[in-house]
């Protein structure tokens, strides 16, 4: 298997790793095909534009050159798949069956045009003369040691005479080789690049750099959610069960300590660890809430309603669990939303209600307080908004002057 990604990666890499991997040989083959392809194409569209032309007057030519384009499209799903010898993931584009189905439905690519008449009209000539010269002389040095005994050898005015001239014509073939195996491979990764260029759509490329975006960014939700988890672990296992050492320790001290100054300052020491202790907790739930992962999003909920200080309503339908990072997007934002409803809408009830539709879960938490939410103030729902861009979900707002406000989420269901 070849340690690069493709060829242009192994001419760029060590010269050992280019020379033991199989990307001179891929290239090799990649070169040598290009010429009977290229031969054939010239053939094919030399004959349909002579018949074409021919029989143009009695409209029939006008039909057999409309076949080009279908033609050039047929050489450019083969060229697509040609690709793979030089770079294992290859353009992108329909497939012969599908090509052949659509026929001249298709719109005419004046790319696909090109690409074959410069492959017909240059670029099997130019890789034909680039292999036989390559390939010819690095041979003839080879065998030099044999060739110079059976005739007179000349090679570009050296004659190899002697068994000493034999023997440094067989290390010129050998430096010869390594050479013609770099220029191999650099031609055709050039030109595989080209017609890549060419032959790849611009849609699929922009398609497969949006996906690739948005892997990328599931990635680093992914790896947030990581951390997220290991700091509410070491937070759970470290310093949570010192302070409840600590608070235990105290409480101990308490009961030793005589009546007096001496015990008042134990009991309030006991009592700031306790409430760092319960703040502790709370942070940590914050961080990575344990019953979200251990009984899914309704549950969690559940528990945020219990701990607001405004009465809310829950209302969830979901058939099974999320993927949990929709899981915990849609936790956060039930969070945040119902935080921002305790502290600044002055509302009397709240309500949060999920459910499903054509792939995407939905989420909505309202309130009956003043409206006026501003959710560029803070960067909770800033922050949100954007963990829900990453997954391709969103957030919206709506939340006018005397209420109600209405925090609203979208996420597919399936992410990656």
């Amino acid at each position: 298997m070849s340690r690069a990604p493709d060829a242009w990666s192994a001419v760029r890499g060590h010269p050992w790793r280019l020379l033991t991997s199989a990307w001179p040989w891929r290239s090799l083959a990649y070169l040598a095909t290009s010429a009977p392809i290229g031969l054939a194409t010239l053939v094919v569209l030399a004959t349909t534009l002579l018949l074409g032309a021919a029989t143009v007057v009695v409209v029939v030519g006008v039909a057999v050159l409309a076949g080009i384009p279908l033609l050039t499209g047929l050489l450019g799903v083969l060229e697509r798949r040609r690709l793979a010898l030089v770079r294992p993931r290859p353009a992108t584009g329909t497939s012969l069956g599908e090509r052949l189905r659509a026929g001249r439905r298709v719109p005419v690519s004046w790319a696909e045009v090109g690409y074959a008449v410069l492959l017909s009209g240059l670029l099997w000539p130019v890789d034909a003369l680039v292999l036989i010269v390559l390939l010819s002389l690095p041979a003839v040095l080879l065998l030099a040691p044999w060739l110079r005994t059976t005739d007179e050898m000349n090679v570009f005015g050296w004659h190899l005479d002697t068994a000493l001239d034999g023997v440094l014509g067989f290390a010129a073939g050998v430096l010869a080789l390594v050479l013609a195996a770099y220029l191999i491979t650099l031609l055709a990764a050039a030109q595989g690049a080209l017609a890549r260029l060419l032959l790849d759509p611009q849609e699929a490329r922009l398609a497969a750099a949006v996906a690739e975006l948005r892997r990328s960014r599931i990635d680093l939700v992914d790896a947030f959610e990581t951390e997220r988890r290991r700091i509410e672990r070491d937070l759970h296992d470290g310093a949570q069960q010192r302070l409840v050492a600590l608070t235990m320790t105290l409480g101990r001290a308490e009961l030793e300590v005589p009546e007096g100054e001496g015990q008042t300052l134990v009991r309030a020491a006991r009592r700031q660890a306790e409430l760092a202790l319960e703040e502790l907790r709370g942070t940590v739930r914050g961080i990575h809430p344990r019953v979200l992962v251990d009984h899914g999003l309704a549950a969690a909920v559940h528990e945020l309603a219990d701990r607001s200080s405004v009465p809310v309503t829950v209302d969830i339908t979901l058939p099974d669990r999320l993927p949990a990072p929709v899981e915990a997007a849609a936790y956060f934002v039930v969070s945040e939303a119902l935080t921002n409803v305790s502290r600044h809408s002055r509302a009397r009830r709240a309500e949060v209600h999920a459910w499903q539709r054509d792939g995407r879960l939905v989420v909505t938490v309202v309130d009956d307080g003043v409206g006026g939410a501003d959710e560029t103030a803070g960067s909770g729902l800033v922050g949100l908004r954007i963990r829900l861009d990453a997954l391709g979900g969103r957030l919206q707002v709506h939340s006018p002057d005397g209420g109600p406000t209405e925090v609203r989420m979208e996420c597919p269901c399936l992410v990656g």
